[in-house]
């Protein structure tokens, strides 16, 4: 099998999940589970506390040192405010649509 195919197929699954950065003591990151938790979007999660080196990858990829950082698919959501206001929007259901995810 082509590896290049391969690739592609596990970046397309990885792509269309919700993955969201956090520590087990921050407050936001309770809040922004319980709003994925009560859509019934499930998630992954990557506690950066466990793993420093994660914490190095989240800053890499979106600049921010701050959790959570919620992604949908290829998209920065951001933090819990951003998140948040992404859902009264209306954006947040349009973004979780787009990688497949119906609520």
């Amino acid at each position: 099998m082509d590896g290049s195919f391969a690739s592609s197929k596990k970046r397309k699954v990885v792509l269309t999940k919700v993955l969201m950065y956090t520590t087990g003591f921050c407050p936001y990151c309770v809040i922004t589970k319980r709003l994925f938790d009560d859509l019934g979007v499930p998630y992954n999660e990557v506690r950066i506390d466990l793993d420093p080196s994660k914490r190095r990858t989240m800053m890499e990829i979106c600049q921010r040192q701050t959790v959570p950082q919620v992604f949908v698919g290829d998209r920065h959501i951001g933090g819990c405010d951003d998140t948040q206001d992404a859902l009264r929007s209306g954006h947040l259901k349009v973004w979780l649509e787009e990688v497949g995810i119906h609520v």
